[in-house]
């Protein structure tokens, strides 16, 4: 009895050690499930960094191209995974600002290229200095007037993403119809106006056609930078330089040439202009047309039914003077005090290169900062010969576009001059007092600020 008691109690004993002999199996092959789990595909075990991106592309035309370039960055490597946050226009940037203040930024962000310098001004984007140090060659790929932008005390804060340029756009059907050649834009402002008047159709009093308007899709400041080359600001001397005198003369042809229809038949005209099939270019209301490449060229390819049109650079004030236009964008950037700025320079790295840039450029039809991004997207196979022709124009006017980032002595120079434009304009005030009033509200400004 006591052999069987004895053997009883080995077996208890046996049973007892095996099962914690499995219970400790069982856990370590949980936590080295786990572990693998963390592992990246070269055998490593750091974990994956998850960053979040921000954006205001929640169109159902924007977002689904993000979101296909973010994806095919996951899946590139197994170090970072990329989330996507869309956040509306009018609350993106205020509240990226509450998260830096918060001390819980977004990884990564897309924002103005134009106000970069702001930023790093005010601590609220990182320098990404270090990053470039390791290969100082990554401005080369970048338009340089866009690289500049992003500049602050000789350290980049951001990367170019997109910009845009203004062209010509032009009716050809309307040129045909009214005698001018269709295939010979105007050169020259006085040019411009010689053939809109050719253009503009009457019946009786009221116009049901006009051949341009200065002031549709662009403003007083874009023909004063046409005309003087340069905008409101001496970046390089930190002062306004607004008061010119072919600024002048440019006030004053803006001025004149929409006297000789004056202000109510203007506004009259322009109170039946709508979108898509009512824009006045595409309804052939408007003969011509500045605007950007993107906002002209896919109108006139999804409601201008095989439209016959033309596209070439802005006409410059007189032979010689030169084509210059205004052009902004967008940067990619890291918040001030984001929690993985290595991780989010090689995802901005990946946003901002020639495959990711090209993918965006044909699937939006939209000018890219890299420079061999935006070429491979003028040679695609998904573009038809319209959308080469205007891409490649695109890229071509990039040498005759400039920009006017925000200079830090007077952030609010625009609010000072616009308003003195307009009442020139409006005939409260001559062109030359207007920009006199202009310089002297600017210069009061930067002196302020210092």
């Amino acid at each position: 009895m006591s052999s069987i008691k004895k053997s009883l109690s080995l077996l208890l004993v046996l049973v007892m050690s095996l099962g914690t002999f499995l219970v400790g199996c069982s856990g370590n092959e949980e936590a080295t499930t786990n572990e693998e789990s963390n592992k990246s595909k070269d055998g490593g075990s750091e974990e994956v960094v998850e960053l979040d991106f921000w954006t205001f592309w929640g169109s159902e035309t924007r977002r689904p191209i993000i979101e296909k370039i973010i994806e095919d960055f996951n899946n590139s490597q197994d170090k970072i995974h990329v989330k996507h946050t869309y956040l509306p226009w009018g609350d993106i940037w205020t509240k990226e600002l509450a998260a830096v203040a918060a001390g819980n930024p977004p990884d990564v962000i897309i924002n103005d290229i134009n106000t970069v310098r702001q930023r790093a001004d005010k601590k609220q984007n990182e320098s990404l200095g270090k990053f470039f140090e390791q290969d100082t060659s990554i401005k080369e790929q970048y338009y340089p007037e866009l690289w500049n932008a992003v500049v602050h005390d000789g350290e980049p804060y951001a990367v170019p993403f997109n910009t845009d340029t203004r062209l010509l756009f032009w009716n050809k059907d309307i040129f045909k119809e009214v005698g001018l050649d269709p295939d010979q834009p105007p050169k020259t402002w006085d040019e411009l106006q010689e053939f809109a008047k050719k253009i503009d159709q009457k019946a009786g009093k009221r116009y049901t056609r006009i051949g341009f308007l200065p002031r549709h899709k662009i403003g007083p400041d874009m023909w004063t930078l046409n005309a003087t080359g340069h905008g409101n600001w001496d970046y390089e001397n930190a002062k306004p330089i607004i008061n010119e005198p072919k600024a002048e003369e440019a006030l004053q042809w803006v001025y004149d040439y929409e006297q000789q229809y004056g202000d109510d038949v203007i506004n009259a005209f322009k109170a039946e202009f709508g979108q898509d099939q009512a824009d006045p270019f595409i309804s052939g209301k408007l003969g011509m047309v500045v605007t950007t490449p993107t906002d002209a060229f896919t109108k006139i390819r999804d409601f201008g039914n095989g439209m016959d049109f033309g596209v070439a650079p802005m006409p410059e004030m007189e032979p010689g003077n030169g084509h210059t236009v205004w052009g902004g964008g967008f940067v990619a950037e890291v918040p001030f005090g984001a929690k993985n700025p290595e991780a989010s320079w090689e995802f901005i790295k990946y946003l901002t290169g020639p495959e990711a840039q090209e993918y965006w450029a044909v699937q939006n039809f939209d000018n890219v900062a890299n420079i061999e991004g935006s070429e491979n997207a003028a040679n695609s196979s998904e573009f038809d010969e319209d959308s080469k022709r205007v891409f490649d124009a695109a890229i071509t006017n990039m040498e005759h576009t400039i920009l006017t980032p925000f200079p830090l002595e007077a952030p609010d120079l625009n609010n000072l001059v616009n308003p003195e434009f307009e009442k020139a304009l409006l005939g409260e005030q001559t062109p030359k007092e207007a920009l006199e009033a202009a310089q002297k509200a600017v210069e009061k400004l930067a002196e302020s600020s210092k």
